[in-house]
């Protein structure tokens, strides 16, 4: 997978992201980890694994991802967690997906047949179901997980979809705009695992009412 870069958002992730880049030791790919100049512990815990690290220039995971897929040179992207939950031995199942030319963007998703999540809590899991149907209905995509980053895909359409959202609403704006642009999406199967270290970044009611919005503003014809 030579022609792959990770992208790892890492915020406050000292205790997790040395065993995440252990795991990823055996595959040929490429890694940029980016995180504020300032979390020096997690810096620390990095410094001895051949990954490049970028500082993050403006705040907000969505920020993280957009500088960081930015800087990709090679053919494919992957947007992969720092913590832990995410298992690397799916990549190689989504990177032959991302590979056939008609397809440009693979989600992983914890909520088809075989798929499942160890992190997921009943209000995360409500707010994917409903997030996920009302793109369904507004948008008619056809991914069954809309809220999970486990996303692969090309490094030029994403390049070309001029994403703005800078904070978690990310997640939802990628999707879309994708489909909008009429580009062909797939699914992944995907087991999600428990976090190693840390807490979850995301407030379910905060960034549920942001990702509504969101929404409704590309429903609506703006920021596109």
């Amino acid at each position: 997978m030579e022609n792959l870069t990770l992208v790892i958002p890492a915020k406050n992730e000292k205790e997790s992201l040395p065993a995440v880049l252990d795991e990823l030791k055996k595959f040929n790919l490429h890694i940029i980890i980016v995180l504020e100049k300032n979390d020096i512990e997690t810096i620390n815990s990095i410094k001895k694994y051949d990954c490049r690290i970028v500082y993050q220039k403006n705040n907000g995971y969505g920020n993280a991802l957009i500088e960081g897929i930015n800087l990709v040179s090679t053919k494919f992207f992957c947007i992969f967690n720092a913590d832990g939950s995410f298992n690397p031995e799916e990549l190689q199942q989504m990177h032959e997906i991302v590979k056939n030319d008609k397809i440009k963007m693979v989600f992983a998703t914890r909520y088809e047949t075989n798929c499942s999540s160890e992190d997921d809590t009943l209000i995360t899991y409500i707010g994917n179901f409903f997030f996920t149907k009302l793109g369904n209905v507004l948008f008619k995509l056809k991914i069954t997980d809309i809220l999970y980053t486990f996303v692969m895909g090309s490094t030029e359409v994403f390049k070309n979809l001029n994403i703005k959202n800078k904070d978690f609403t990310f997640c939802v704006e990628l999707p879309i705009k994708a489909h909008k642009k009429n580009y062909l999406l797939a699914t992944s199967k995907s087991n999600e695992r428990a976090r190693i270290g840390g807490k979850k970044k995301v407030n379910a009611i905060k960034d549920g009412f942001l990702i509504l919005i969101s929404m409704l503003k590309l429903f609506f014809g703006r920021n596109y």
